[in-house]
C-alpha cells in the first residue's frame, strides 16, 4: 500500500505492518526471489534487500507490530535516476530511464548497455536467448543483447563467491572482459580487475593503482606513450626505485623530472649528461641549471650568449667570472649596435673603465684565486660542512681579510699565508 508520501509493506498472511517507508513512491519492483525490491520515486530509485529471517524472529517473539519491524529492509543502493520501466532478472535490475537509455544496476554499478532512439517500454527478458526485448508505441517489438552469464557472474561476484564466477567467466566473450573489470575495480577488487582487462591504457592504470610498477613497466614498453612513463616514473620515484625512475624519465624526455632526480642524490655526471641533453632537445632553463650547479659558470654564459640573452650573460660574467666581461660587453655592443647605436656607444668595458665598476681588481683577484675549486664536487653527504659557505661573499671575505693583515703584525700575517692562499680557502 502507498501514496504520494510513503509505502507500507505488509505480511500477505495475516496483513500485519511489516515495515513504512517514507519516500515518494512512483512504482516498485520485486525480484523473482523475494529478497530485493527496487522502489522508484520521481528523481532516483532505491534498491533494498529484504531480511526476511529477522522478519519471521520478530514475529515469532511475539513482538509487537503496530509500527513494523524497523530492520525488515535494508538500504543497497541509490541511484539518482528516473525509472520509466522495470524488470528483475535475478538480482540484476534492468530498466530504462527518463533519457531513454536501457540500462541495467548490478550491485549498485549501473551499465548502460543502448541509447533507444525513442520511447520504449520493456517487456520482458528471455535467458534463453540473452536477450531482454521491448516495444514502442507502434507495438515494435525490438530485443537487445544481454547475455546471462554477464549477469550470472556479476551476481556471484556481489555474493562473494568468486569460486562460481571465475567458472562462468570462461562463457563470457573476451570483448566483455573490459566492463567486467570495471565492475570488478568498483566492487574495489583491483587484483581481479587487472588479470581480466584487455585494454592496454585500463590494465597500465589498475596495475598503478595497485603499485604493480614492473606490470606497469611492461605494458608502457609495448604502448611507447610518453605520458605513461613519465606518469611511471613519478610513481617509482616517490615508492624509491630511483633506476626505474630515471630510465622512466628518460624514456618520458621529462628532463624536468630528470634535473629534479639528479639534484637530490647528487649525481654530478647524470646532471652533466642531462645538460647534453636539454641543449639537444632546447630546454634552455634546464641546461642552464645543470650547468650552473656543476660550476660550469662559462658554459652558463656561452649559453646564454647563444639564447641571445646576451645582458643577463654580462650580469652573470660580472657576478661569477668578471675577467670575461670585457668580451662579453664587446659581443652585447655589437648586437645592440644593429638596433641602437647610441645605447651600445654608452656600455662601458671595465677593461677601460675598471673605476666605474666597484671592487674590480678584487673580484678578479678572487676569480683567479678560486678557479682551481670550481671543477671539484663534495658528496652530498658532506652538504653540512660547507652549507654555512653558501652564502658568503668572497669578495667581501677578501677585503675582510685584508683589513685584518693590515692590523696584525707582520709575522701573524706570514702565519696566515697569502691573501689569496686565503680565498682560495674560504
Amino acid at each position: 500500500m502507498c501514496s504520494s508520501d510513503f509505502i507500507c509493506f505488509y505480511d500477505w498472511v495475516d496483513c500485519r505492518l511489516i515495515r513504512r517507508i517514507d519516500v515518494n513512491v512512483k512504482n516498485v519492483y520485486w525480484a523473482d526471489s523475494g529478497d530485493l525490491v527496487a522502489i522508484a520515486s520521481d528523481t532516483s530509485f532505491y534498491i533494498l534487500k529484504y531480511n526476511r529471517d529477522v522478519v519471521a524472529s520478530y514475529l515469532e517473539g511475539g513482538k509487537p507490530v503496530d509500527e513494523g519491524v524497523e530492520d525488515a529492509f535494508e538500504l543497497l543502493h541509490e541511484v539518482n535516476e528516473r525509472v520509466r520501466t522495470g524488470i528483475w532478472v535475478g538480482d540484476c535490475f534492468i530498466y530504462n530511464n527518463s533519457l531513454w537509455r536501457l540500462n541495467y544496476c548490478v550491485g549498485g554499478e549501473v551499465t548502460t548497455m543502448y541509447h533507444l532512439d525513442r520511447p520504449m517500454y520493456l517487456l520482458g527478458y528471455l535467458a534463453n536467448q540473452s536477450r531482454v526485448y521491448l516495444i514502442d508505441k507502434e507495438f515494435n517489438i525490438i530485443g537487445y543483447t544481454l547475455l546471462l552469464s554477464l549477469i550470472e557472474y556479476k551476481t556471484l561476484v556481489m555474493r562473494g563467491d568468486l569460486e562460481h564466477a571465475n567458472e562462468i567467466l570462461s562463457s563470457i566473450p573476451k570483448a566483455q572482459y573490459n566492463s567486467v573489470a570495471h565492475f570488478l575495480e568498483s566492487r574495489g577488487m583491483l587484483e581481479e580487475a587487472l588479470e581480466i582487462a584487455t585494454d592496454a591504457d585500463y590494465k597500465f592504470d589498475l596495475a598503478v593503482q595497485l603499485g604493480k610498477l614492473d606490470v606497469a613497466k611492461a605494458i608502457v614498453i609495448e604502448a611507447q606513450s610518453e605520458s605513461k612513463w613519465k606518469q611511471l616514473g613519478e610513481l617509482a620515484m616517490s615508492t624509491g626505485k630511483l633506476e626505474m625512475a630515471e630510465e622512466c624519465l628518460l624514456q618520458a624526455k621529462d628532463l624536468s623530472g630528470l634535473l629534479l632526480l639528479y639534484s637530490s642524490l647528487g649525481d654530478a655526471e647524470g646532471i652533466e649528461k642531462l645538460a647534453s641533453l636539454a641543449k639537444e632537445h632546447g630546454k634552455n632553463n634546464v641546461a642552464f641549471l645543470c650547468l650552473f650547479m656543476l660550476g660550469k659558470v662559462e658554459d652558463c654564459i656561452q649559453l646564454l650568449v647563444d639564447s641571445s640573452r646576451i645582458p643577463e650573460a654580462a650580469l652573470m660574467a660580472r657576478s661569477y667570472l668578471p675577467s670575461k666581461v670585457p668580451e662579453i660587453v664587446a659581443i652585447w655592443r655589437n648586437d645592440l649596435s644593429k638596433i641602437n647605436p647610441k645605447a651600445a656607444e654608452s656600455l662601458a668595458d671595465p677593461s677601460e673603465y675598471p673605476n666605474l665598476f666597484e671592487d674590480w681588481q678584487v673580484a678578479l683577484t678572487v676569480e683567479k684565486s678560486v678557479a682551481s675549486q670550481r671543477d671539484h664536487y663534495p658528496p652530498a653527504d658532506q652538504y653540512l660542512n660547507h652549507a654555512e659557505k653558501s652564502g658568503m661573499i668572497l669578495v667581501e671575505a677578501f677585503k675582510r681579510m685584508q683589513v685584518i693583515e693590515h692590523e696584525e703584525p707582520e709575522d701573524a700575517a706570514e702565519e696566515n699565508g697569502e691573501p689569496d692562499q686565503q680565498v682560495s680557502h674560504v
